[in-house]
């Protein structure tokens, strides 16, 4: 599906929300992600649109008319607590909410305004905290990123990286959505089983001593299908909502004796964060790239996962970074030390090749189900997206500018993400961050 780009996109479109005028900001009048929030103090949740440092509340937009005339559908969803009935309408009632958001927003020449009801309908960020923006019924992460299988093949198999099936299918295997939280909740170091010591000894158990993270970027599934019904690559765009990024931490020591026959299990499965601002696919339009462009001599996609527009507009042009903040960089009051940076369009499977390779055997997508892409790494040694591959196993340990050195993660330590994507000629527009802090196992 070719993305639409439109009167939404003008680049020269500002917000009476002076916020969203700024530089850095992810959240210009462009974007309008969306999330659910609930302000401090306890009320109900509530979805929402970040524009610049404030939240648009669309339940009370919705209370002041400021959303009459869109789909009773459209508008139903709109009171709940979840994205998960927005994410169900069809995508012409998906974008007419965004041309709507863009209408309330704009500072001059809108049909119709938020700007008298600004006290009413416009919430601070800071006074505001984020939730899951959907109830995830299933999550699925996929293995997309040939450099990072590669890099790992390398370690465990040096001989054959990689296995004959990966650039014949997407690799994926079925994640624990009960653990997956919100950007900013602590992370409770995981204890499990490791390999024995020696030969014929008991495998170990505790905490994890090798914690990673994983850069990667979760895309939540909009209108699904039915049991048995495969959804075509032509039509995977019209099934994909959003766009959010996702750190699917990773105890590579718990992983390294349970991963074989089956794959990951307890390794992964105590928590995975999620960013809580959703951007859609439909602000995404004008980064949309081409399909990576596959070296010479690899196979074709079968025929199921080829498509002609697919390969010319699959591919997201999504600027990736990891910053880690440390007890002693936090304490002398210095930044995030910059630990890698990689971009989504080097994925070997687009996200509707995902989509469509999932459903290929009838399996049942529900809206607000979360695709998460797998650790995304790029060529070159600064694009690597964990630490399992920028420490190489954690045979060479990274050098902090507080003089400290890490090769798996340490209590204390926040792990930072952010995304944006960029292009002349159209606004940027980002992601938030996904952040958090490693706690012991107390």
């Amino acid at each position: 599906m070719k993305p639409e780009i439109d009167a939404t996109h003008d680049p020269k479109l500002q917000s009476f929300v002076e916020s969203a005028q700024a530089a850095a900001t992810d959240f210009p009048i462009q974007n309008l992600p969306l999330g659910v929030f609930r302000r401090h103090g306890g009320d109900a949740p509530r979805i929402g649109s970040a524009i610049g440092d404030q939240v648009l509340d669309l339940a009370a937009a919705r209370e002041r008319g400021l959303l009459q005339g869109l789909p009773s559908q459209l508008l139903a969803a709109l009171d709940a607590p979840v994205l998960n009935a927005l994410m169900a309408c069809p995508g012409t009632e998906r974008r007419a909410l965004r041309h709507r958001l863009s209408h309330l927003l704009r500072r001059e020449g809108a049909q119709v305004t938020a700007r008298p009801h600004a006290d009413a309908v416009l919430v601070p960020r800071a006074e505001v905290e984020m939730l899951l923006p959907a109830a995830v019924g299933d999550y699925t992460d996929f293995y997309a990123s040939v450099f990072h299988a590669t890099n790992v093949g390398k370690m465990l198999r040096p001989d054959q990286p990689l296995f004959p099936n990966y650039k014949h299918l997407p690799i994926g295997y079925h994640g624990r959505a009960s653990s997956l939280v919100v950007s900013g909740t602590d992370v409770k170091r995981p204890s499990g089983q490791t390999e024995p010591k020696a030969p014929g000894a008991p495998p170990g158990f505790g905490a994890s001593g090798s914690l990673d993270y994983e850069l990667e970027v979760g895309a939540f599934v909009a209108e699904g299908n039915t049991l048995g019904q495969p959804i075509a690559l032509r039509e995977a765009g019209g099934h994909l909502f959003g766009l959010v990024l996702v750190n699917d931490w990773s105890a590579r020591d718990l992983q390294k004796w349970e991963y074989q026959p089956l794959g990951p299990f307890l390794a992964k499965s105590f928590a995975t964060s999620v960013s809580p601002w959703v951007v859609m696919m439909e602000a995404l339009a004008p980064y949309r790239v081409p399909a990576f462009s596959r070296p010479e001599g690899d196979p074709e996609p079968l025929p199921y996962l080829a498509d002609a527009d697919e390969r010319e507009h699959g591919g997201v042009d999504l600027k990736l970074e990891v910053s880690l903040l440390t007890p002693a960089l936090r304490k002398s009051g210095q930044p995030a030390a910059l630990l890698s940076r990689s971009n989504l369009r080097v994925l070997y499977w687009t996200l509707g090749q995902m989509l469509t390779h999932h459903a290929s055997n009838g399996c049942h997508l529900r809206p607000g189900d979360l695709l998460a892409s797998g650790t995304v790494s790029g060529p070159g040694r600064t694009e690597r997206g964990c630490l399992l591959e920028l420490t190489w196993r954690g045979t060479e340990p990274l050098s902090l500018p507080s003089g400290e050195t890490r090769r798996f993660l340490e209590d204390g330590d926040e792990v930072i993400f952010r995304g944006h994507c960029a292009r002349e000629g159209f606004a940027r527009i980002g992601f938030g961050e996904c952040r958090g802090v490693v706690v012991g196992v107390g």
